[in-house]
């Protein structure tokens, strides 16, 4: 984690929600998120909004490529953060995602 990253971090996990957010090539986002804390457990997730427009972004929620828990914020970040930062592992992410939704034929 470069060290500007590193600063953002830390200056975010103390709150729930946005821990790490980029503009994605032509439009969109990629975001960390808290979803939940207990004592010995955090969870986070990435997600990425495709659309460029706000107001279409308006009753949809973004898909959700990759969840993971831990019992320290910095690991679950750092793993989290590897699949964020890269578009290849965004664009990975989305494809299963689609997939997934996918009907059987």
């Amino acid at each position: 984690m470069r060290l500007h990253q590193r600063a953002l971090f830390y200056a975010l996990m103390d709150s729930h929600g946005v821990l790490y957010t980029r503009e994605l090539p032509g439009g969109g986002y990629v975001a960390i998120e808290a979803v939940g804390e207990e004592p010995t457990l955090f969870r986070a997730r990435v997600s990425v909004e495709r659309r460029t427009d706000p107001e279409r972004r308006m009753g949809h929620a973004p898909p959700v490529i990759a969840e993971a828990s831990g019992a320290s914020r910095t690991t679950v970040f750092n793993e989290l953060y590897q699949i964020a930062a890269d578009n290849v592992a965004v664009a990975s992410g989305i494809l299963r995602w689609q997939a997934s939704r996918r009907k059987p034929s």
